[in-house]
């Protein structure tokens, strides 16, 4: 974990790389690796989405759970997946409601989710870091406390950003985001198994928020 964060959000969060939970992480993450485990992302890529949005620049917050787990997936933004690696499931959920939502949007053939972030669409997930080949192993270390106080600080600092919250765990997280001036937007989530019983499709996230943004005399998204 040697690459930090980009400096506008050292300004607002650089203190919690002092605290003692982040001190934890970063041991773990040093036996980790000291053991010979295989972590994704990359150890440059794993605070990319801090880097490719800005904190001043922040108009959309997408929030996952856990990088991708296997080989050459996961760069840090979340639901994303690197340049020629196949499009998971989720993401070509996504893509299917962007085609109905938004007029004229072709499904791309990549996956990857860059010119999002370099809009103002912060694409973070819960757990910055994951064991190769194992989900949710990096879960409960640390992490959560860091991305929760993402959260907050841009709820509490910012106005007017839409918080996208697909399915029970990323709404877990409305509870750190003041509904009274952002735009909190909630469906089930676009994995497989949540789209057959969920109200995912059809509930229109990506028209929502440019509609938000442009009320608020804000460019809209190229999705």
């Amino acid at each position: 974990m040697a690459v930090e964060l980009e400096q506008s959000w050292l300004t607002v969060l650089g203190d919690e790389f002092e605290k003692d939970y982040m001190l934890k992480l970063k041991q773990f993450l040093r036996e980790e690796k000291h053991a010979g485990k295989i972590i994704y992302p990359k150890g440059a890529d794993i605070f990319n989405a801090f880097w490719k949005t800005l904190f001043d620049d922040v108009k959309v917050v997408i929030i996952g759970q856990d990088p991708y787990h296997g080989a050459n997936q996961a760069h840090g933004l979340s639901f994303s997946v690197q340049q020629g690696v196949a499009t998971p499931p989720s993401l070509q959920n996504i893509y299917k409601e962007l085609a109905t939502d938004i007029p004229g949007f072709v499904i791309p053939r990549s996956g990857d989710l860059t010119h999002w972030a370099e809009q103002g669409v912060l694409l973070l997930n819960a757990t910055l870091t994951v064991r190769a080949g194992e989900a949710a192993s990096h879960q409960k270390k640390g992490w959560e406390q860091f991305t929760d106080t993402v959260i907050k600080t841009v709820s509490d600092k910012k106005t007017g950003v839409v918080f996208i919250l697909w399915g029970a765990y990323a709404q877990s997280k409305a509870v750190l985001i003041d509904e009274s001036k952002h735009l909190v937007i909630k469906s089930s989530h676009p994995s497989p198994m949540a789209v057959i019983k969920g109200n995912f499709f059809g509930s229109k996230p990506f028209s929502k928020t440019n509609a938000y943004l442009e009320k608020a005399g804000k460019r809209p998204i190229n999705w």
